[in-house]
């Protein structure tokens, strides 16, 4: 079987549009609703964990790779999707999570990670080694030079890994590998931002050429031949309230400095919240494939508020216990801010708000909390109980009431929510293509 990111190239080099959207998520709903959706468009799904979420250590999930790889699992299971369908991948993976330790133990730990990934079946390895480690020179930007070598130290791990998975499985897929980075910390930016740079056409050949040196200094030559693409900077970014939109005038340089490149695409980072039809430009121009995340689960918190709105209405006056999902998550989001407080700025008002509404949807870390949990369980059972009202679901959720009068899908909380979040990947659908994948 052929990689589906190879047939990918092939039909990007004969002037084919077709592209691949990366769900970068490890929520239930979220995965569930990508397969699903890939089950009704007979696509393939692209399904990835970054570093600091899947790793060695278990990440904020708990989630070794083999772990993630079983989660996932179960889910394809449940929905009847085939797991040959499923393309893993591992994001940012390199010494992200290390970056206080000294070069040697941080690359020591960034080797074990692209081992577990690659001995655990991911297909689709970002290296990404563009951060630097505490011995580092923390006032001057990395060279080239010492990212490529680091970068190609990782990918010498990989096909390692890759022979001892392929001794006992040798239908394996051999991993396609994505260099370079040209964007924020994974999640979007921290701070608002009028305008991003697109990346310029030298860089970018810079960055191909001193990976290509690094890899070849390393006998890698054929491990070469599956680096697929190349993560640039396309002008695309959201913060809190804002999104930089795609002009494919701007970044028509670049583009088509792909021209001279016959097995490379272009990887774009911080793609959610564009319309759909920048999306497709991003595509027919290149940018072939899509890394979406804090989009697909602030759409899922959208489809939970909106419940929780319905959930008030319904409850109102009786002595049903309601979940107060609203008001709990803000509260545990209070008591543990450590995973907002970096990212988000401002007065007491705006912080409220931004905590709640923010592109960059922080509150995503805070799902897997129990008391959150708990709030969430409430939620569903007390909506599936009671069942909604067309009218209250019309006024809260207007697309999913038309579906539901449809027969499109039951009203049920969890479709509602997963619809919610469908209604974001039917736009990266529209764009991609993926169906003529696999």
């Amino acid at each position: 079987m052929k990689h589906p990111l190879l047939q990918m190239i092939n039909l990007q080099k004969k002037g084919l549009p077709v592209g691949i959207y990366s769900v970068c998520s490890a929520n239930e709903f979220v995965i569930e609703a990508a397969l699903e959706r890939g089950k009704q468009t007979k696509s393939v799904v692209l399904i990835e964990a970054t570093s600091n979420q899947v790793n060695q250590y278990g990440g904020y999930t708990g989630m070794k790779p083999k772990d993630f790889l079983k989660f996932v699992e179960k889910i394809a299971k449940k929905v009847g999707f085939p797991m040959e369908r499923i393309i893993l991948g591992g994001d940012h993976l390199g010494p992200l999570t290390w970056t206080h330790l000294n070069e040697k133990e941080a690359m020591k730990e960034a080797k074990k990670l692209i081992e577990l990934y690659v001995l655990a079946g991911f297909t689709k390895i970002h290296i990404d080694t563009s951060m630097r480690v505490a011995d580092d020179d923390q006032q001057a930007m990395l060279s080239t030079e010492v990212i490529a070598r680091r970068g190609a130290e990782l990918a010498e791990v990989a096909e390692l890994a890759f022979a001892k998975l392929q001794a006992k499985n040798p239908n394996a897929l051999h991993p396609v590998f994505i260099v370079g980075s040209e964007v924020p910390i994974p999640g979007g930016a921290q701070e608002e931002e009028d305008g991003v740079a697109v990346t310029k056409v030298k860089d970018c050949k810079t960055t191909i050429d001193t990976f290509n040196k690094a890899f070849l200094a390393k006998g890698l030559k054929d491990a070469w031949k599956h680096v697929i693409a190349v993560v640039v900077q396309p002008g695309v970014e959201f913060g809190d309230a804002t999104v930089i939109e795609y002009n494919r005038k701007e970044a028509k340089k670049l583009t088509n400095s792909l021209k001279s490149y016959k097995n490379l695409v272009f990887e774009g980072h911080s793609t959610d919240y564009q319309t759909k039809i920048a999306l497709k430009q991003m595509v027919e121009d290149g940018i072939a494939i899509l890394k979406v995340g804090p989009g697909l689960t602030f759409a899922a918190r959208e489809g939970m508020f909106a419940l929780a709105k319905i959930e008030e209405e319904l409850f109102k006056g009786t002595k049903t216990k309601t979940s107060k999902f609203i008001e709990v998550l803000e509260e545990v989001m209070v008591n543990e801010p450590g995973n907002w407080q970096k990212h988000y700025h401002g007065n007491a008002q705006q912080l409220a708000f931004k905590r709640k509404y923010s592109f960059s949807d922080r509150c995503r870390y805070y799902l897997p909390n129990e008391k959150v949990q708990a709030a969430l369980e409430l939620l569903i059972t007390n909506i599936n109980t009671a069942g909604i009202p067309y009218s209250l679901l019309s006024q809260y959720m207007p697309i999913q009431y038309t579906k539901v009068r449809e027969g499109i899908i039951p009203c049920t909380a969890e479709a509602l929510i997963k619809d919610r979040v469908a209604n974001c990947m039917d736009e990266y659908l529209y764009a991609t293509q993926q169906q003529k994948l696999g």
